[in-house]
Order: structure tokens, then C-alpha cells, then sequence
């Protein structure tokens, strides 16, 4: 086998393995954390099938607990001086 065949064949053999998958158990696992952490945070996974009232709050109350909160982004919050909060400089 002369230099020529062998740099070729060595060539191929880079090439092909460039195509080969180094994570097989990384992309096995993909998004198990994600749907984990889902099913973590959820309460009660059946809770729409339930018929019960919910509980904690009459009518009024949430109606008006409801109108509070729309009602506090009519008016936009004050800015905020960020990069001058411990007071003036050089005084």
C-alpha cells in the first residue's frame, strides 16, 4: 500500500466517524428533566376532572381581589435611580 491509499484511507475513516453519535444516552434523556420538573411543581394533576368548588374566596371578594390587581398596572411604576442609591457623590 503505498502513501497515497493510505493518507485516502485515512481520509475516509475521519470522515465516517465524524458522522458516528458520541451521545447516545444524552439524547435518550433529552427533556426528562424538563417534564420531571413539571410534574414536580404540579399540585394535583387531576384537578380538572374534580367537581368540587374551589375554596378560600366568595364571589365579592374575588371580584374585588381581581379589580385591585388590574387596577395597579394602569399606572406605570416610578423609575428608579439605580445607579445613585447610597446618595450623591462627592459631597
Amino acid at each position: 500500500m503505498n502513501l497515497r491509499s493510505r493518507i485516502g484511507l485515512i481520509g475516509l475513516i475521519s470522515l465516517g466517524s465524524g458522522c458516528a453519535s458520541v451521545t447516545p444516552n444524552y439524547d435518550a434523556k433529552f427533556g426528562v428533566a424538563v417534564r420531571d420538573a413539571k410534574v414536580a411543581m404540579t399540585i394535583s394533576p387531576n384537578a380538572g376532572a374534580a367537581p368540587d368548588l374551589v375554596a378560600g374566596l366568595d364571589g365579592k371578594s374575588a371580584r374585588e381581589a381581581l379589580i385591585h390587581y388590574q387596577n395597579t398596572f394602569k399606572v406605570q411604576p416610578p423609575a428608579v435611580n439605580v445607579i445613585n442609591l447610597g446618595g450623591t457623590f462627592g459631597r
